[in-house]
């Protein structure tokens, strides 16, 4: 054993515990703190609580509370963003399509909706509203989240 690089080892170190518990052991300081021993940890007493001495659970409950904001605040938006009531202007169709809907007194997703599940002819009847437009109906529905009537899901 080299001399001088070695540190002295107390025989009789006292532990002193956070709640109040104290004991002697060997170590290389005289005293040591500690937060918790056999005395009050949770394994040992059965006690339900939970030790957080650096704020980590609390941090956690935090990023919890922002996760749960958020995924109320994704379902309002999907809610909103596949809504009946939105308007057709909304999805990017021409302006003839939407004109010639709103001619007809369709003017929301939810009436689109509702003429579709009548068929495709009941679109294409419409003055001005071609199978192009219909096309188009179609798909920006589907890109939109709405789902389609049975029939006309192909």
């Amino acid at each position: 054993m080299k001399k001088g690089i070695h540190p002295e080892y107390y025989y009789d170190a006292k532990v002193i515990c956070a709640c109040g518990n104290t004991w002697t052991t060997g170590a290389t300081v005289p005293v040591v703190h500690t937060d918790v021993c056999y005395k009050c940890h949770p394994f040992f007493t059965g006690e339900q609580r939970i030790v957080d001495t650096e704020g980590q659970v609390e941090r956690f409950k935090k990023r919890l509370e922002r996760y749960e904001r958020y995924r109320q605040e994704e379902e309002a938006r999907a809610a909103a963003r596949t809504s009946p009531e939105r308007p057709l202007d909304d999805f990017g169709l021409s302006p003839r399509a939407v004109s010639a809907l709103s001619k007809a007194g369709i003017t929301t997703a939810g009436q689109a909706l509702e003429k579709l599940a009548e068929g495709p002819d009941a679109l294409l009847e419409i003055d001005g509203f071609g199978s192009k437009s219909l096309i188009d109906l179609k798909k920006a529905l589907r890109r939109e989240g709405y789902t389609l009537p049975e029939s006309q899901a192909a």
